[in-house]
């Protein structure tokens, strides 16, 4: 086994697209706790959405497909979407899951109107730039795999430093206003970090699977533990495995592309953690139903026998 995984290893282009496979799940678990706690599951798969016109704005002002340049067109597009969203709901009626719904269709569409223009273009070199749908991990190369660390990096040292306010505001951000905590700066800061780890992701998992990556390894963590800090590295920790096993996989069977299997990976470890986690999970709870059921026919038992004794 242990050979087998070395032998993978050593091949440079999988060794860097292990790296930035698990480096992703990591940062994606790390801040979609947060997201995942404050009830926008959806925010991350809007964002991912809002990306492609982004991407592909900024190939067609280059005309050169540059990773760096998508991420900053995609970043500017996640940002935009953003404040849409904010707008939407702070000066009209509407809630904001269909505000998430409004600007997820309408960049989304944007985005297949340019994609469709840039294919039946004069660009020559447009083909594969429709990876960026669903994801294209075996594209990585080094230069990738350090932006993925610098991402990584970020999000862990905002996390750490901020903790206690993304906690407050996770939980109750009326309290953390009452507070005198700038609520609203911190909760457009979580979704400017949010953004960052989406559009980092959308390269490996394209934007249809992004928002997995982002919200099942929080889920996840959070049938583990009742404690955030616990959660958190939980949800790092199970995105960075999903992140190695689907590279791994995707390595021993190449028709099988990386992201789509590592969200599957990481699909499997919540279905896991639904059955066999403690406190939580069904198992758990069906133990816990018959001790409790034995328990109570005991006691009768004991009562029934304590009145015939009479």
């Amino acid at each position: 086994m242990f050979e087998w995984i070395a032998s993978v290893v050593t091949d440079p282009n999988v060794r860097w697209i292990l790296f930035g496979s698990m480096l992703l799940g990591f940062s994606s678990g790390l801040i979609g706790s947060f997201t995942y706690l404050r009830k926008q599951s959806l925010i991350g798969d809007t964002l991912a959405h809002a990306a492609l016109p982004g991407i592909c704005i900024a190939f067609m002002l280059s005309g050169v497909k540059s990773t760096f340049l998508f991420m900053i067109g995609a970043l500017v597009a996640g940002w935009m979407a953003t404040i849409g969203i904010s707008l939407i709901t702070r000066y009209s009626r509407i809630k904001q899951d269909t505000a998430l719904g409004i600007v997820l269709s309408v960049f989304f569409g944007i985005g297949i109107v340019l994609l469709t223009k840039i294919q039946h273009g004069d660009y020559g070199s447009a083909s594969g730039l429709d990876k960026y749908m669903f994801g294209q991990a075996a594209s990585m190369v080094r230069s990738d795999v350090y932006m993925m660390l610098g991402v990584s990096v970020l999000l862990l040292i905002v996390c750490w430093l901020l903790f206690k306010e993304f906690k407050l505001i996770s939980f109750d951000a009326g309290f953390a206003r009452g507070m005198g905590y700038p609520s609203a700066f911190l909760e457009q800061l979580l979704l400017f970090l949010t953004v960052i780890a989406v559009v980092a992701g959308v390269q490996v998992v394209g934007v249809v699977l992004v928002a997995a990556l982002l919200i099942t390894p929080a889920a996840a963590a959070r049938y583990w533990t009742n404690a955030l800090g616990l959660m958190v590295c939980l949800a790092g920790l199970f995105g960075a495995v999903s992140g190695a096993l689907g590279t791994l996989i995707s390595a021993t069977m190449p028709d099988l592309p990386t992201g789509p299997v590592t969200v599957l990976v990481i699909t499997l470890i919540f279905g896991v953690s639904v059955l066999i986690a403690p406190g939580r999970g069904l198992l758990a709870k069906e133990i816990r139903k018959y001790r409790t059921k034995t328990d109570y026919n005991n006691q009768q038992q004991s009562v029934n026998r304590a009145e015939v004794s009479k």
